[in-house]
This record gives structure tokens, C-alpha cells and sequence, in this order.
């Protein structure tokens, strides 16, 4: 096969993983509906960690105690970034949480720049603005604002943004594959220990949660992680990067089309401020985050 085909693939490949992150935030959104929320992402990322603890077993065993430490850091950020994102859809629509879901990719480098001195151009202060101009818009204008639903998911993309500031050191040190199973057991077992403490781990029940669960474990959080390392090394990284942009898009239209999601005028107006500004960091090399893990 010729390099061309392989990065056709690799490109087709990855918008097909861009859809299915966009399409897991309708489909959490039905399965926790009938499965507690903690239940659900430990039956989400447990069986995930242990197909790539399997597969990275030699990385995994030869991980110092320093990289274990590192691991759990990250662990810590992307576990509360998936408890608030799935929290937060409890209570907002599908597209509103996919489009400020994305904004981790604005808030990098801004909290780079407060938090660890980063040197940031002035263009990346402006996307911030304008996202924070788009965010208000699809929130709700005019004391409509859903601080619990829409707030939730933006402390998730907070917390996913310090996941990427924590991995972009750590990878320099470490294997990217033992990294990823220990950060995707803190994220099974954590929401394990609180659905136990709270007596609501339930068995999963229906093909509506059973759907989820198969997704969002094995081809979300597993599959999407082998395909987006294997784009990342055959497709040129400004292709890349704008595919990884049509997520919140993705979010977008799954919610549309499946939940019956509606905006109003503003909030369209919002959603493209958003994506705007997403597009200008993911497409800008110096502004854009590396991508470790899957979001979706």
C-alpha cells in the first residue's frame, strides 16, 4: 500500500473515531438515564484499561515508580473530567456539552500560561475571548444560563485541560501506552469505589446501556486511541488537528438527529464562535495541544 492510501486511511479512520466521540454524548446521555452515573464509567473504563494494560504489559511492567506517579496525576484530571462531563449531561443537551467539552482544546495553553508560565501569543488570549463570547451565547442569554448542566461540563473541560498540560511532560519520560492504562484504571476504579460507597453499582440492563457501554469502552476509549496514535504518524499534523476539531461538530449533529436537540439563534451564533475559536487553535502549531488520549 501505497503512502498516499495509508494516509487516506488513516484520515477516514480518524473521522470515523471524530464520530463516534461525537455520537458517545448522546449515548451516555440515554444509558445514565437508567444506570447510575458512577456505575456506568466504571463499566465504561475498566474493561478499556485492561485491553490496554494487555496490550502494553511489557510497557506497563517496565514503568518506574516515578511514571506510576505520573500516571496517577493524569489519571486524577481525566477522571474528574469524565465525571463532570457525565454528571453535567444529566442535566444539559448532548450539543451543549460536546461544544464546551471542545473548549479544552481553547483553555490549554491559557492555563499553560497562568499555571506554568508558558509563554502564549496574544492570538491565543483572543480565542480564548471569543469562545468565552460563544459559550455565554449557547448557554442561555438573558438568565436562561444552566450553571449546573453547562457549568459541569466546563469544569470538565478545565479538568481535561490540565490532563493534557500533566501528559505533555510526562510523555517525555515515558511510555504513552503504560501511561494510558494507568490513567484509564484511576478512571474505572475511582467512579467503582464511590458507585460501591453509595450503593449504586446495578448491573447493566437493556440494549440502550449495554450500547453505551460497548462504545464508549471498546471503540471510544480503546480503539479511539490506537487510531488517533496511528493518524498522528501517517497524516500531515495540520489535517489531523482540523479532523480532531469536527468532534464538538459531530456533538453537534448526534444531538440534532438523535436527541431532538434545539438552539435557538444565539446559540447557533455560540456554537460557530466555539468552533471558530477551536479551528484556530487546532490548525495554529504553536497553539495546539498534543493529543494523548480521546476526549469523546
Amino acid at each position: 500500500m501505497s503512502y498516499d492510501s495509508v494516509r487516506r486511511l488513516s484520515e477516514l479512520a480518524l473521522i470515523g473515531i471524530c464520530s463516534v466521540w461525537g455520537l458517545t454524548f448522546v449515548m451516555v446521555q440515554d444509558a445514565i438515564e437508567l444506570l447510575p452515573t458512577m456505575a456506568f464509567l466504571a463499566y465504561r473504563f475498566i474493561p478499556a484499561a485492561l485491553i490496554v494494560a494487555l496490550v502494553f504489559r511489557g510497557a506497563l511492567r517496565r514503568l518506574p515508580a516515578a511514571g506510576w506517579r505520573a500516571g496517577l496525576v493524569m489519571g486524577s484530571f481525566l477522571c474528574a473530567g469524565y465525571i463532570f462531563q457525565t454528571l453535567g449531561l444529566e442535566e444539559t443537551t448532548a450539543s451543549n456539552a460536546g461544544f464546551i467539552t471542545g473548549l479544552f482544546v481553547v483553555l490549554t495553553p491559557v492555563m499553560g500560561a497562568i499555571f506554568l508560565r508558558d509563554r502564549v501569543p496574544g492570538m491565543a488570549w483572543v480565542a480564548a475571548g471569543v469562545s468565552a463570547l460563544g459559550l455565554y451565547l449557547l448557554s442561555g442569554v438573558g438568565g436562561d444560563l444552566d450553571l449546573r448542566g453547562d457549568g459541569l461540563v466546563l469544569l470538565a473541560a478545565i479538568a481535561l485541560s490540565a490532563h493534557i498540560l500533566a501528559t505533555a511532560r510526562a510523555v517525555r519520560h515515558y511510555d504513552v501506552g503504560a501511561l494510558l492504562a494507568v490513567q484509564l484504571g484511576v478512571c474505572g476504579l475511582v467512579p467503582l469505589a464511590i458507585a460501591a460507597a453509595g450503593g449504586q453499582l446495578e448491573a447493566p440492563k437493556g440494549g440502550t446501556v449495554w450500547s453505551a457501554l460497548i462504545v464508549t469502552s471498546l471503540v471510544a476509549s480503546a480503539l479511539g486511541f490506537f487510531v488517533q496514535t496511528f493518524a498522528q504518524q501517517h497524516a500531515p499534523p495540520a489535517r489531523t488537528a482540523l479532523i480532531l476539531a469536527s468532534e464538538p461538530a459531530f456533538a453537534g449533529l448526534f444531538g440534532w438527529l438523535l436527541a431532538d436537540d434545539r438552539l435557538s439563534a444565539t446559540g447557533w451564533l455560540g456554537a460557530g464562535l466555539i468552533m471558530a475559536a477551536i479551528v484556530a487553535v487546532e490548525v495554529t502549531p504553536r497553539f495546539r495541544p498534543p493529543r494523548p488520549l480521546p476526549e469523546g
